[in-house]
């Protein structure tokens, strides 16, 4: 085991990779010799060469294009782009194509080698072109999975199984947390299974749902509420496509309240599927209504950030109306 902060386990990944695989190529904007804006990709370009770790143009859509002819003649490419908010120049690239090319082939080929990273979410003050939860854009797409850690030995596991995954896979980092903290990870190879949410707190009053950098901002509300008397069940969900929703109603059976908390706009959020399902699986356990506690309908703010964000203050307060209702 050894002492890694979010990034230094993505980057241990991408060298575990590289090592088990020389298929498996590294590319996007500076990427290269100066390791990526976060520095995800630190001296993979002098361990591995320029051929296997390199620099793109400035264009997402080239990118994205580029990686979906590799993946469809037989290499492993991780494609970085820069930032969440970056991606939608891409949008056409990975829905229309990475998504359907082995649909649309009959199986004759597929991008099922790809995966994209990319840094999400907010708390780092980069306003609205740095800041956004754009997850639920993509959970609309058949033949994708869309893959977030919480931690540095979520964020090994899950690359390296998103990398090795016979489908494309879009990884989101939670970029706030990248150097928030430090973790144990093992040296070795290992991988987690994609599609399979994990229960990190068991409790009998009520489901607390969310993800990536939104489990810290549970846990933190978590606290609050034992301290009021209120048992809650905490579910990192890790995987939003596909989703596990046998655990979670599972969970909601056992506690009859559920809660999920995104940094992503309220409406059309991802919260709002898992909401439908639930209801409509557990109708008759419910005791009170499904909470949402989300990002406002606004466009990300960066002078009101921290009125924006689902913070811990917000998430207890709608446990405590839920609990009560």
């Amino acid at each position: 085991m050894a002492k890694m902060n979010l990034l230094q386990a993505i980057n241990n990944a991408l060298i575990t990779a590289m090592e088990e695989n020389e298929k498996v190529m590294v590319f996007g904007e500076d990427v290269g010799h100066f390791g990526g804006v976060f520095r995800a990709t630190s001296n993979l370009q002098q361990k591995f060469g320029r051929d296997r770790c390199f620099n793109t143009p400035l264009t997402e859509q080239g990118i994205i294009g580029f990686a979906n002819g590799l993946a469809s003649q037989g290499s492993v490419p991780v494609a970085e782009i820069q930032f969440g908010d970056y991606i939608f120049p891409a949008f056409d690239q990975i829905v229309n194509e990475t998504a359907k090319w082995r649909y649309r082939s009959g199986g004759q080929f597929s991008c099922g080698t790809l995966t994209i990273r990319t840094p999400y979410g907010g708390g780092i003050a980069g306003g609205h072109y740095h800041s956004q939860s754009p997850e639920a854009y993509f959970a609309h797409t058949p033949g994708l999975k869309i893959v977030i850690p919480r931690n540095p030995y979520q964020a090994k596991g899950l690359l390296l199984a998103s990398i090795r995954d016979d489908n494309p896979v879009l990884f989101m980092e939670p970029k706030r947390l990248y150097r928030a903290s430090t973790g144990e990870v093992p040296e070795e190879d290992y991988t987690l299974p994609l599609g399979k949410a994990e229960i990190t707190k068991s409790g009998t009053d009520i489901t607390l749902l969310a993800w990536g950098a939104q489990m810290e901002v549970i846990d933190k509300a978590t606290e609050l509420a034992q301290k009021e008397g209120i048992d809650a069940e905490v579910i990192d969900l890790r995987s939003i496509l596909p989703w596990d929703a046998e655990t979670v109603c599972e969970s909601v059976v056992k506690t009859g309240r559920l809660l999920i908390s995104h940094e992503a706009p309220l409406t059309g959020g991802f919260a709002s599927e898992i909401a439908a399902t639930v209801q409509d699986k557990c109708f008759l356990n419910l005791e009170s209504p499904i909470a949402r506690v989300c990002g406002l309908d606004t466009p990300y703010p960066l002078a009101h950030e921290k009125e924006y964000m689902p913070d811990h203050l917000k998430v207890f307060e709608a446990i405590k109306r839920t609990v009560h209702y």
